[in-house]
């Protein structure tokens, strides 16, 4: 074949430090935005990103030379020195860890709204429920032990 076809959609779930809720409602968009122009940096396409005071999501097209470790190791970085240097909140981190499950072509819409609706949606649900949700909706193994 003399050319690669790819269609790799990661939803990508991260937390503050200790699920502190350090995210305020007057910078997250700015966050947000922030996240989204690193994956465009990185030579990938946002979808969709959003969230509360204490974790992000986003869905994001990757490239087949993009390492996976790479691009969050990237996104975290950078997004906390922004966090630091811009809008100045002390203490300011993100978990070591993260979630990421590919994407379905069919199920790029329903990611989309449910990333798009994360406000209302937490008001119901913590962000242990619906991250233990996906987990085991996606089918990834995990010692509960270890989650948080």
């Amino acid at each position: 074949m003399p050319s690669t076809h790819l269609s790799l959609h990661y939803h990508l779930v991260f937390s503050t430090k200790a699920r502190r809720p350090l995210i305020r409602e007057s910078w997250r968009q700015r966050l947000h935005a922030y996240l989204g122009g690193t994956v465009r940096e990185l030579g990938g396409v946002a979808r969709g990103v959003g969230g509360t005071q204490d974790h992000v999501h986003l869905l994001v097209d990757l490239r087949a030379q993009h390492s996976l470790a790479v691009v969050m190791r990237e996104l975290k970085h950078s997004s906390s020195r922004w966090v630091h240097e811009t809008v100045r909140v002390s203490g300011f981190g993100w978990q070591t860890g993260y979630g990421a499950v590919t994407v379905s072509p069919s199920g790029i819409e329903p990611v989309l709204r449910y990333i798009a609706n994360q406000i209302e949606h937490h008001r119901e649900r913590t962000f242990q429920e619906e991250y233990l949700d996906l987990l085991q909706q996606s089918g990834v193994r995990f010692d509960e032990r270890y989650l948080w």
